[in-house]
């Protein structure tokens, strides 16, 4: 597939066919992952890719397996989310949070060498390797839909990364950023709508 094809069919996938991903092309898309820029030229990254279903199972159950309808408006009035359709992405990724990453055909958990505190930096430059570990992340979304398949991610929340490294076993001095769920997208999930963007609203020429 060619980049900006690639660039411009990336979506979040959430919904998922019964599939397994050949190990030769998620090495692939992981190879891809190291190509990003990394703040120390070190790319102390590893990547833990679940496929064991019983694994995915103990992995996940920490993760809400749904809303209530009350839940799910409350959080777009907490959250101020106001513009509607901004509301209807997260009306549609919320509820899945759970069921995304199960029916993923693997879970692929990053993880960083945490050298600082990530969560209480100094300062800016002490957030270079989280940066660059997102770098990563992207081109692991788009090795992924270049090779037919697509991504989620879900942030972790509360006690959900010393659960996965309970479960998981990675040291306590690596920093895991994400779940991502992988697989090939169903064919007849409708896409979710996205806000238009204006490129040459956004774009500034030599000053804001």
């Amino acid at each position: 597939m060619e980049f900006y094809e690639a660039v411009n069919n990336r979506k979040t996938i959430r919904d998922f066919e019964n599939e397994t991903i050949p190990e030769e092309i998620l090495e692939r898309i992981i190879s891809a992952a190291f190509k990003a820029p990394t703040n120390d030229h070190m790319r102390d990254w590893h990547y833990i890719i679940v496929r064991d279903r019983d694994t995915a199972y103990r992995l996940l159950d920490i993760i809400p397996k749904g809303i209530s309808v009350e839940d799910m408006e409350a959080l777009i009035r907490d959250w101020n989310l106001n513009d509607s359709i901004q509301q209807e992405c997260y009306r549609n990724a919320v509820p899945k949070q759970y069921r995304m990453l199960l029916d993923a055909s693997a879970v692929i958990i990053p993880l960083l060498k945490q050298k600082t505190d990530i969560l209480h930096p100094d300062n800016i430059s002490h957030l270079n390797g989280f940066a660059s570990i997102w770098c990563s992340i992207e081109n692991i979304f788009l090795a992924a839909t270049a090779e037919g398949y697509g991504c989620n991610l879900r942030i972790p929340l509360g006690d959900e990364e010393e659960y996965a490294r309970g479960v998981l076993g990675f040291p306590e001095d690596y920093f895991m950023p994400c779940f991502i769920g992988i697989g090939r997208p169903k064919n007849d999930t409708a896409p979710v709508k996205q806000k238009e963007i204006s490129i040459k609203e956004r774009i500034h020429w030599d000053k804001f």
